[in-house]
């Protein structure tokens, strides 16, 4: 329990990044309703990408022979909340079964054996549970206009950079849950920039005519980053793990330059505009 609210207090005091184990993974935090007692808990759970908005958690326990206590909670009470980098959303909980349950354990235990060794040390099917966001649109974060552009930046800045250390640690082979990862990311990246293009990009237009070079070159560059994508899903199709991480590298140059220029640029006068 100390170690847990040591995790707890550090990722939420650093927007979701912490050291120790849990350092250079994918973590977040979740909260359920206890079963008993209706009481909040809170635990630091890894997590696997599922499609953009959609994430799983195994109920490990850590090889334990029994369901973790956060298992029991949110089978009774399956409405949770997850907070992932800067942003905080509910979501409904739910149990998969079934060839999908199998599916997506294969793929994690592809990625990392160690899902295997506890499954076989506890003595249990693991439970795999999908969080899935109960309201559409993007997730609650930071309240300011400038903070949440760039806590929505570094999250894809952290999510590049887990992607290129695992097509670099994959091996010739192009696993399926690192196929998902790439996908999801590349889903991500083109939802953010439409909507820059269609929302963002046109209101700051009106309000600072002055941006119009600005926003033009960030529009070229957008379509640069869809062309790296494209690339990067051909590469995907091909299997071969050196061809993706060639296109991941270019990926993270050309996007790690867009983002930076975009922040640079329109941080100092996001939060004057009127949404």
């Amino acid at each position: 329990m100390d170690f847990n609210r040591q995790v707890i207090e550090e990722f939420r005091a650093n927007g979701g990044r912490v050291g120790g184990p849990f350092e250079g993974g994918r973590l977040l935090l979740l909260t359920t309703t206890g079963a008993r007692s209706g009481a909040p808990h809170t635990t630091p759970l890894g997590y696997l990408p599922d499609g953009v908005g959609r994430v799983l958690v195994i109920a490990s326990a850590g090889g334990a022979p029994k369901h973790p206590a956060w298992f029991h909670n949110l089978v009774a009470n399956p409405r949770v909340t997850v907070e992932s980098e800067a942003f905080t959303y509910e979501a409904n909980a739910v149990v998969l079964e079934g060839d999908e349950r199998e599916s997506a354990f294969a793929r994690a235990v592809e990625s990392d054996p160690g899902w295997a060794e506890y499954e076989v040390k506890s003595g249990r099917t693991l439970p795999v549970v999908a969080l899935v966001p109960a309201n559409p649109g993007p997730p609650p974060g930071p309240e300011s206009p400038s903070k949440m552009l760039v806590a929505v930046h570094d999250a894809f800045r952290r999510e590049l950079a887990l992607i290129r250390a695992e097509v670099a640690a994959s091996g010739p082979g192009v696993g399926a849950q690192l196929r998902v990862n790439c996908l999801t990311l590349c889903q991500g990246l083109g939802n953010h920039h439409l909507g820059e293009d269609t929302q963002l990009f046109p209101l700051l237009e009106r309000e600072h005519p002055e941006l119009a070079p600005t926003l033009a070159r960030l529009r070229d560059e957008h379509e640069v980053v869809a062309e790296l994508l494209d690339e990067l899903r051909r590469a995907l199709d091909s299997g071969a793990a050196e061809s993706l991480l060639t296109e991941v590298e270019r990926l993270t140059a050309a996007l790690e330059a867009h983002l930076d220029r975009e922040e640079e640029r329109l941080v100092p006068l996001l939060d004057t505009l009127v949404f």
